[in-house]
């Protein structure tokens, strides 16, 4: 009941994209149900892409009630495309309500709408398939251009061919995150090596040499962040264990990856001192394991994340982390997109964010432990 009335209320136009619905408290009380099946409501309509939450700042509208590569999003004046003779820009994200993505769509949104434009809106699930129904739906509504978070971007893209006939339609389009090294798009970028290398020569700087590294590398962030890891070891003349890189997909994420980590922590000699993290998401679950294997974080391990989410001030040990640009990165790349839908030239193969690193009480100098 609870979801379906708040289906209604965004069908009706009573929620727009970008509006804050009620809090937990406000809807138990409207519809005399406990906060438990507000919350179960709510993690349903966020899942399904229609909500999406920000910590500690509440629970948004995201999009149109079944959005999918064939609706448009117009943007929080609620006006559809139909009703006004404006050009539209279709948006394929790996996720929609998760992690740093709605702020990267925000971004983007908000860009797009003070200039007049309209949003079409699709998630591939960093599946394959799911991104070539998404490329065929924005190829057949006739997007008039369109800002791509590529998929399993390490790997090679079978879609390649969408990509090349949105060339041959002379229907720019733009890749952020990553991008597809076959096609060496223009792209809006997080310098990610970079970013892998400050996490790790951190915690060099502080004494730690056993330090294991967990990145994804079905996407070529993960690669990226690697490198740098590696690097930091390089350049800082440590010794290398090859055994402390661990690996995964997007399959093997989550507790079966937590599990491959266990062995880690179940006396092996000497423990590992540190943890750079690909991202904070992955950071939180690690602190998790930490704390259920008696370890305290920072005296005893020291843990980095990456993107600097909000998810880094959302635990009792608050995160050091690298900085993703998030909004900024969606702005510059709803900028690109539509100069390029204008016709301006000279415009930029590629912008790339140098990140830095926040620190916080995650991290801290050996204290007397063999290194």
């Amino acid at each position: 009941m609870v979801k379906e009335q708040i289906t209604e209320w965004i069908r009706d136009g009573k929620v727009k994209p970008g509006d804050k619905i009620y809090s937990e408290k406000e809807l138990s009380g409207m519809f005399a149900v406990s906060r438990h099946t507000v919350r179960q409501a709510i993690g349903a309509l966020v899942h399904e892409g229609l909500l999406y939450r920000e910590q500690g700042a509440g629970t948004f509208c995201s999009a149109s009630p079944n959005l999918s590569a064939n609706d448009s999003y117009a943007g929080p004046s609620g006006s559809s495309p139909a009703s006004v003779n404006r050009k539209n820009i279709g948006v394929i994200t790996t996720y929609i309500s998760d992690y740093i993505f709605p702020s990267i769509i925000k971004g983007i949104e908000s860009y797009l709408t003070a200039e007049g434009y309209s949003l079409t809106l699709a998630c591939t699930d960093n599946d394959l398939e799911k991104e070539k129904q998404c490329l065929q739906a924005m190829l057949n509504r006739g997007v008039d251009g369109l800002i791509v978070e590529p998929t399993r971007s390490s790997n090679y893209n079978p879609n390649i061919n969408y990509y090349l006939a949105l060339e041959q339609n002379q229907i720019p389009y733009l890749m952020i995150n990553q991008f597809y090294a076959q096609l060496m798009p223009p792209h809006v970028i997080v310098n990610d090596d970079h970013g892998g290398f400050i996490a790790t020569d951190h915690l060099i700087r502080l004494g730690h040499h056993r330090i294991v590294g967990l990145f994804k590398t079905d996407d070529l962030q993960g690669i990226e962040r690697m490198k740098g890891f590696i690097r930091a070891f390089r350049e800082n003349e440590v010794e290398f264990f090859s055994e402390m890189v661990l690996t995964y997909t997007t399959e093997e994420q989550g507790s079966a990856l937590i599990r491959r980590l266990e062995p880690f922590f179940s006396g092996a000699s000497p423990l590992p001192t540190a943890i750079v993290c690909y991202n904070d998401q992955l950071a939180l679950a690690v602190l998790d394991l930490l704390r259920k294997q008696g370890l305290r974080v920072p005296d005893e391990i020291s843990i980095v994340g990456f993107d600097d989410s909000p998810l880094a001030e959302a635990s009792e040990v608050k995160l050091t982390s690298v900085t993703h640009p998030k909004m900024e990165l969606g702005m510059a790349a709803a900028k690109w997109i539509v100069a390029a839908v204008e016709g301006m030239d000279l415009l930029p193969q590629s912008i790339v964010y140098e990140p830095r690193l926040v620190i916080r009480g995650s991290t801290a100098s050996v204290k007397g432990r063999e290194v």
